[in-house]
C-alpha cells in the first residue's frame, strides 16, 4: 500500500507540473458549486447551522474517497493510478505559479490595471486602491499561504490518509475560502469550516515553512533569515497558520510583509513580518520560483511519509 500510494503522490505532482488544472469538467470547481447551492438552503446566522453544512459536505466527499480507495486496493497499479488522479485534482501548484509569474511580469512592465484584475484570482484583498507596492506585497503573502494550503497541505494529508485524505482536505479548503472569512452574512456561518481548516493546516504550515528555510539558499534567498524570520515573527500573524509561511517567505526573500490589509469585508492591521525592503516585481517572481521548490520538498516528503505508513 505504501509504496502505490507514495508513487501515486509524485506522478500526481508530475502531472500538475505538465498539464496544471483540468481544462474542463473540473472537481473542485464542481464541488464549489455543489456547495454553494447547498449554502443557499442551509444559510443561517448561525454556528450551527454552519456546523452542519461544513460536516455535509466535507464528511461526503472523505466518504466518496474511502470508497475509492477501497475499490482501488483491489490491486497496486489501480491503486497508485486512483491516488495520482486525485493528487494531479487536488494540487493547485501550476496554477499559483502561473498567475503568479503573470503579476510578476505585469508589475515589471507597469501595467497596474492589468495587475489589479488579476489580483482576484489569487487573493479576496480589494486591489482597486493598490499600488505596485501594494500589488506585488499581497502577491508573494498569497503565494506563500497558497503554497502550504494548495500544495504542501493536500500532499501531506495524502500521505497520511490516502485518496480520502486528499479528498477531504481540499473540501474542507474550498469551503474555508467560500464561507471561512468575517464578512457579515459568513461570520457565524463559516465558523466550522474556518476551524476545520485551521486545523487541518496546523502541520502542513510549519512543515511549508521548514521546507521554505531548506530552499531558501535555491532561489538566492537566506536560510539564516527564513528560519529567524519564522520563529520571531509567525505567531503575531492573525491566522495560526498563514503566519508561518509567510513568515518564512519574508526572512527568505529578506523583504517586509504584513501591514495594512484591504478585504470586501473590512481592513485588517496585520503585524509586519521581517526586516527587509519592501517587496516588488522582481521579489513576486522569485516567491513563484520559492513556491515551486517548497512544491517539490513537498512531493518528496510526503512520499517518504506514504511508503512509512506501509
Amino acid at each position: 500500500m505504501g509504496a502505490g500510494r507514495a508513487l501515486g503522490l509524485l506522478l500526481g505532482v508530475a502531472a500538475d507540473a505538465v498539464f496544471g488544472d483540468p481544462r474542463r469538467f473540473h472537481p473542485v470547481a464542481a464541488f464549489g458549486s455543489t456547495a454553494a447551492a447547498l449554502e443557499k438552503r442551509l444559510h443561517a446566522d448561525s454556528k450551527a447551522a454552519g456546523t452542519v453544512y461544513t460536516a455535509v459536505l466535507v464528511g461526503g466527499t472523505v466518504a466518496a474517497g474511502v470508497a475509492a480507495e477501497r475499490f482501488a486496493k483491489r490491486h497496486w497499479l489501480l491503486e497508485t493510478l486512483t491516488t495520482a488522479a486525485a493528487t494531479w485534482t487536488v494540487l493547485g501548484g501550476n496554477s499559483l505559479a502561473s498567475e503568479g509569474t503573470s503579476m510578476g511580469r505585469e508589475l515589471a512592465e507597469g501595467d497596474i490595471e492589468a495587475a489589479r484584475t488579476r489580483l482576484p484570482s489569487l487573493c479576496g484583498r480589494d486591489a482597486s486602491r493598490l499600488d505596485t507596492l501594494g500589488l506585488a506585497r499581497a502577491t508573494v503573502e498569497s503565494v506563500a499561504e497558497n503554497t502550504s494550503d494548495a500544495v504542501v497541505a493536500p500532499l501531506f494529508w495524502g500521505a497520511v490518509a490516502g485518496v480520502p485524505g486528499l479528498l477531504g482536505y481540499r473540501a474542507a479548503n474550498t469551503l474555508d475560502a467560500m464561507v471561512g472569512h468575517k464578512s457579515p452574512r459568513h461570520l457565524k456561518f463559516g465558523w466550522a469550516s474556518a476551524r476545520l481548516d485551521d486545523l487541518l493546516n496546523l502541520l502542513p504550515a510549519r512543515l511549508a515553512a521548514l521546507l521554505t528555510v531548506g530552499g531558501a539558499p535555491v532561489v538566492g534567498g537566506s536560510a539564516t533569515q527564513a528560519l529567524e524570520t519564522w520563529r520571531r515573527d509567525a505567531a503575531a500573524h492573525p491566522s495560526p497558520n498563514a503566519g508561518q509561511v509567510e513568515a518564512a517567505f519574508a526572512g527568505a526573500l529578506e523583504i517586509r510583509l504584513g501591514g495594512r490589509t484591504v478585504y470586501a469585508h473590512g481592513v485588517e492591521e496585520r503585524p509586519v513580518m521581517g526586516h527587509g525592503r519592501n517587496p516588488d516585481s522582481g521579489h513576486v517572481t522569485r516567491a513563484v520560483e520559492l513556491s515551486r521548490v517548497v512544491g517539490f520538498g513537498a512531493g518528496l516528503v510526503s512520499a517518504f511519509i506514504a511508503v512509512l505508513r506501509k
